[in-house]
C-alpha cells in the first residue's frame, strides 16, 4: 500500500519542483523588454529631468557664472509676461481651429471615400499624401508654391479672373499657418473616421431603411453617435501634435505678426535671447499639457479597445 500511495505523489511533485518560481518567470518575460525601457529612460526621461532642474534657475547662457536658484519666478514670468501669455493664446487658437477644420473636412472626406465608386482606391491615395509629406516640406510648399505673391498658384489663379494680388502671409498670417495645417492634419482625421465608419453595424443600418429613414435621419441619430469616440480620438491625438507644432510656424511667418506659438517661443527664448531657465520653464508647461492631453487620449483608445471586445 506504501509503494501504491507514495508513487503517484512523487510523479506529480516533479514537474512542480521543475517548474520556475513565479517571478523568476515573470522577469524572464519582461527581460527582453529591459534594453527598450533603458533606451527610453536615457533619451527622453533624463532630458526632461534636466530640463526641470533648469527651469528654476536664472540661467542665461552668455552669463553661466551669473546662474542663480529663483525656485518658480521663471513659470511665474511664463504666465504673466504679455508676449509669452499672447504665445500661449496663439497655441490655444492654433491648436483648436486646426482641430475643428480638420476633424469637419475629415468627416466630409471620410464619407465620401466610405461610398463605393471607382478609381476609390486611387482618391484615397491621394487623399492620404499630404499627412506622409515633411512637415517643412509641406510649409515650404505653400509659402512657394501657393502663398508667394509674385508666382504663387493661388494669385495665379486670382490674376486669371482679374482678382486683387494679395500678400497672403503679410495680410492673414495666422490663416495662412492654419491652412497649411489643416491640409496636412485632415488625412489624418479621415483615417480614423473611416476606420469608424467601416466598423457600423451595418444590418442596423439596413433596418433603419427599411423603417423609412433617410440618410440625413440616419448620419444624425446612427452614425454620429457611432463616431462619437473617433471624434474625441482624432481630436486629442491631433491636439497632442498640434500644440507642439513649430515647422509650419518657423517656415512661414518665422514667428512674426502675431503668429508666435508655445514652442516657437521656446526656442527663440533659448537659441536667440539665451534664457535657459525661462526656454525651460516654457517647454515643461508644453509637456505638462501634452501629457494632460494625452491621458484623455489613452482613456479614449481604452474605451474603444473595450468597447469591441465587448461586440
Amino acid at each position: 500500500m506504501t509503494a501504491t500511495t507514495t508513487a503517484p505523489l512523487a510523479a506529480d511533485s516533479a514537474p512542480a519542483l521543475r517548474r520556475p518560481p513565479a517571478r523568476l518567470r515573470a522577469w524572464a518575460t519582461r527581460a527582453p523588454l529591459l534594453p527598450a525601457l533603458v533606451f527610453m529612460i536615457v533619451v527622453t526621461q533624463l532630458p526632461f529631468v534636466a530640463t526641470l532642474v533648469i527651469s528654476f534657475f536664472d540661467w542665461n547662457a552668455l552669463y553661466p557664472k551669473a546662474r542663480r536658484f529663483t525656485w518658480f519666478d521663471n513659470y511665474r514670468q511664463v504666465l504673466t509676461d504679455a508676449d509669452l501669455r499672447h504665445s500661449v493664446w496663439v497655441t490655444v487658437l492654433l491648436t483648436a481651429s486646426v482641430v475643428v477644420a480638420s476633424l469637419v473636412l475629415g468627416l466630409a472626406l471620410a464619407l465620401l471615400l466610405d461610398r463605393k465608386f471607382k478609381g476609390r482606391g486611387v482618391v484615397r491615395t491621394l487623399l492620404i499624401a499630404p499627412f506622409l509629406v515633411v512637415p517643412v516640406a509641406a510649409a515650404l510648399l505653400w509659402k512657394h508654391v501657393l502663398y508667394n505673391p509674385e508666382y504663387g498658384l493661388l494669385n495665379g489663379l486670382l490674376h486669371y479672373v482679374g482678382g486683387p494680388q494679395p500678400d497672403w502671409v503679410s495680410h492673414t498670417p495666422l490663416l495662412a499657418v492654419e491652412a497649411s495645417l489643416v491640409w496636412q492634419w485632415t488625412p489624418f482625421m479621415m483615417l480614423i473616421l473611416l476606420a469608424g465608419l467601416q466598423s457600423r453595424d451595418q444590418q442596423q443600418i439596413e433596418a433603419a431603411r427599411v423603417d423609412g429613414a433617410g440618410d440625413w435621419q440616419i448620419f444624425r441619430h446612427l452614425t454620429l453617435p457611432h463616431l462619437r469616440r473617433y471624434l474625441e480620438l482624432g481630436a486629442l491625438l491631433g491636439s497632442i501634435y498640434i500644440v507642439q507644432n513649430f515647422d509650419a510656424v518657423f517656415t512661414l511667418t518665422s514667428g512674426g505678426l502675431g503668429t508666435a506659438n508655445l514652442p516657437y517661443t521656446v526656442y527663440q527664448s533659448f537659441y536667440q535671447a539665451h534664457e535657459n531657465g525661462l526656454a525651460s520653464a516654457a517647454g515643461v508647461l508644453v509637456v505638462i499639457g501634452s501629457i494632460v492631453i494625452a491621458t484623455f487620449a489613452l482613456r479614449v483608445v481604452s474605451s474603444l479597445f473595450r468597447e469591441e471586445v465587448s461586440r
